[in-house]
């Protein structure tokens, strides 16, 4: 299994629930290094703010989600959201 793997497919599921265009979304992970991996995060033009929430409180929840999947993996994960 490449690592970032279930990274990859949490962000996505969590994302895709959120938004109002589902297809739209797409994740992509990039080794940083041995044990970290980056997963960009791509929406529709409306879904994004939707996706950060107020105050950035959503984007918080789904990095932590992250970190928490990437333990599983034993890496550690950023998440970034990408216009």
């Amino acid at each position: 299994m490449p690592k970032g793997e279930i990274v990859e497919r949490v962000v996505k599921y969590v994302v895709k629930e959120i938004v109002d265009n589902p297809d739209a979304v797409d994740v992509t992970i990039i080794e940083q290094g041995p044990d970290e991996v980056l997963a960009e995060v791509r929406t529709a033009k409306g879904d994004m703010g939707r996706v950060i929430g107020r105050r950035g409180r959503v984007a918080r929840a789904i990095r932590t989600v992250a970190s928490a999947a990437a333990d599983e993996e034993g890496v550690t994960a950023q998440v970034e959201f990408v216009d």
